[in-house]
């Protein structure tokens, strides 16, 4: 059987959407992770084999482009693929249908980690025929290593909680994108105005970190980032109608 793409369905609850019955960024950047998640250990490069190397994906680039968002009750296909995989590094594709309409793309770049050293290693797993798909492209746009240079103001400080952390005890990546739509316009967020978001994971936070999460309007939307002791460790750019 081949292995090399995958696809699951999954039915939007109450927990995962806002107040407008739409799900929550963070709870379809979820969706896409945990799809990704089951492909890996399908292909026989999950958590669990991975761990056995002190390895794990840290994810660092991720785009979307969003048509409509899936709405509570439904239910959605997610279906994956992985475009380049070599050595430390992969790019991982998303498109997101309910009912065979395309609601959402996304396109993501992780990197194995080394567990104790902390830092980017090789892939120790011997991939076999795993195939990947070097011309299948989702989204219209490529993920970018975006602009950290851009102005930004100060917004709030914050507090690396323990709600925040993930297995690998570091904060969890959905939680820095909670993070910044949490501190947007509520009209933003909820009226559908969000035609793209792309995010850059340059820095790992632990318990207790104390941050700064800064942002600023754009010609295209917003720039956010969150630093530590004025290091960016996240940086969110957001595309509007």
């Amino acid at each position: 059987m081949d292995n090399s793409t995958f696809e699951k369905n999954w039915e939007i609850n109450f927990t995962q959407c806002y107040s407008n019955a739409r799900i929550r960024y963070s709870d379809l950047s979820n969706l896409l992770q945990l799809t990704a998640g089951e492909h890996a250990t399908i292909a026989g490069f999950g958590f669990r084999e991975m761990a056995k190397n002190n390895q794990t994906w840290v994810l660092s680039r991720i785009r979307f482009e969003i048509n409509r968002l899936p709405k509570w009750m439904d239910i959605v296909t997610i279906k994956t693929w992985i475009q380049h995989l070599e050595g430390a590094k992969s790019t991982r594709n998303f498109e997101v249908y309910v009912n065979n309409q395309l609601y959402v793309t996304a396109t993501s770049y992780w990197a194995v980690i080394n567990t104790v050293k902390r830092g980017p290693e090789e892939l120790a797993i011997a991939l076999g025929d795993f195939k990947t798909f070097p011309e299948r492209h989702s989204t219209q746009k490529p993920f970018s290593k975006l602009n950290l240079a851009q102005t930004v103001k100060p917004i709030e400080n914050y507090t690396v909680k323990i709600s925040d952390l993930d297995i690998v005890n570091h904060a969890n990546n959905v939680k820095y994108l909670d993070w910044c739509m949490d501190r947007l316009p509520m009209e933003l967020v909820l009226t559908n105005q969000i035609v793209s978001i792309e995010m850059n994971y340059l820095r790992e936070l632990r318990y207790n970190d104390r941050v700064e999460i800064s942002g600023n309007s754009t010609d295209k939307g917003y720039f956010m980032t969150v630093t530590k002791q004025e290091r960016v460790s996240f940086a969110l750019e957001i595309e509007t109608k």
